[in-house]
Parts: C-alpha cells; structure tokens; sequence
C-alpha cells in the first residue's frame, strides 16, 4: 500500500500554494484533493504536477507499506 510520507498540503503551501491557488487555477481538481486528504491514492500524472509544483522527487512524497495481505502474496 502507498502511504503518504508527508502532509502533501502542507509542502505545496511551502511553495506558494495555497487551496484558493489550487482551486482557482485549477491545478488539481477537487476530487483529486479530497483523495489525497483522506490518503486514497492518486494518478502518477497528479503525483508529477505535485513533485514538479514543489520541485521534488516521489520518493519525498509517499512510501511503500505492504500490507499483511501484501506480504503473504508476494513475499
């Protein structure tokens, strides 16, 4: 499962933007920022707006937590 490592939110406000520049501008689409907010995954093209948006790398975003069911299956 794919977990978010940091409060992405935050890190985009770290940068200049803010939910009223999100929305206005329509860089991300409400859904899309709900899921992140309720930590649901999101598309890779989405992952690469906000890692350019915030001039980072995926790995600074989220991180790989198998789940037990995870583990068993592919271990």
């Amino acid at each position: 499962m794919i977990k978010y490592k940091v409060d992405i939110f935050a890190l985009l406000k770290e940068h200049g933007y803010n939910q009223t520049r999100i929305q206005r501008e329509k860089l991300l689409p409400a859904q899309t920022a709900q899921n992140i907010k309720a930590g649901k995954s999101i598309t890779l093209e989405t992952l690469n707006k906000i890692c350019i948006m915030c001039k980072c790398q995926p790995g600074d975003l989220v991180e790989v937590v198998p789940t037990d069911e995870e583990k068993i299956k592919y271990y």
